[in-house]
């Protein structure tokens, strides 16, 4: 899993330039200053040790030991993306009451589920949540990985109450069949002649979904979600949630199940085969979602790998 103390979580830079540089932190000795601060004030929690800070762009994850138990505290300086924020953690909490396998967050004292708080550099808006543990989910694991379909169409199941008008619309896993044709008359010099054929073949008279979008994940892969004995027992990274089309989720899912934070690669077919029949076991698609989601799988393959042969 992550390493102890300090560290990136994919960037190629130097941790300890980013913590100063981003958030104004010298050293773990004062991010643990400022959580104990953070949590005794807000959540009236008693911090101990700070086991591990992981830095990703603007945001920070800490694991940190307290009179609660184990627990993860994420925080944020991109303060445009605060209100996006509070709508994804309250959704996290929605989702946790339904039994789902998140990290629900711990209220506030004033029953917050994310709080700002001033840092060396700044306003930050930070959540807390009970650690979830298991390990990454092994994609030649074909029982796990069949779970994990199953549980992201409980997932969209779920998700489908959780509308707020501060979550994004437009989800970033979607696209529409003029896009895909645009994009296909500019890259598709570059594709095999077959595979060009064969997508803009998929695109004929392909029909429009019939399903509303809704939130949706956007970031279902290996590195957000613990398995333990095939079966998942945590889905992290809730932050990316907006709002698309399920089907546009699903295929997203299946193209980059197997990626992780530095280890980046095609997903086998196989892998991909066993998350659509998991999903299918709990939400068959429809007709119009069938055809897309061969146009989909294919056409975000090609653009997230485009030396690797397709997926069949």
């Amino acid at each position: 899993m992550l390493p102890p103390g300090l560290s990136m979580l994919w960037e190629p830079v130097e941790a300890q330039d980013a913590l100063r540089d981003r958030f104004g932190f010298d050293d773990l000795v004062g991010v643990s200053e400022w959580l104990t601060a953070a949590l005794r004030d807000g959540w009236a929690i008693a911090a101990g040790e700070v086991r591990r800070v992981v830095l990703s762009d603007q945001n920070a994850i800490a694991w940190v030991t307290t009179d609660r138990g184990e627990l993860v505290v994420k925080w944020s300086r991109a303060e445009a993306l605060f209100p996006v924020l509070e709508a994804t953690t309250a959704v996290l909490g929605t989702l946790g009451a339904q039994g789902l396998p998140v990290a629900a967050p711990l209220p506030a004292v004033d029953g917050r589920v994310r709080v700002v708080r001033a840092g060396p550099l700044g306003r930050l808006s930070l959540t807390v949540l009970p650690e979830l543990t298991g390990e990454w989910l092994d994609v030649t694991d074909q029982a796990a990985v069949r779970d994990a379909g199953a549980c992201l169409a409980r997932l969209h199941e779920a998700l489908a109450d959780c509308s707020d008008d501060r979550l994004p619309r437009g989800a970033r896993t979607s696209a529409s069949a003029t896009g895909i044709r645009h994009w296909l008359a500019d890259e598709g010099h570059r594709l095999p002649a077959d595979v060009a054929q064969r997508l803009d073949e998929l695109l004929t008279d392909l029909p429009e979904l019939e399903d509303r979008p809704q939130p949706v994940h956007q970031d279902y892969r290996a590195a957000n979600l613990l398995v333990r004995d095939s079966r998942v027992v945590g889905v992290l990274d809730l932050d990316e949630v907006g709002v698309g089309h399920r089907v546009h989720d699903l295929a997203h899912a299946c193209v980059y199940l197997a990626t992780r934070f530095t280890d980046w690669g095609p997903t086998p077919a196989s892998a991909q085969q066993q998350l659509r029949a998991g999903y299918e076991s709990v939400r068959p698609l429809g007709g119009a979602e069938r055809r897309w989601w061969d146009v989909l799988v294919l056409w975000q393959g090609l653009r997230a790998f485009p030396s690797a042969t397709p997926a069949t």
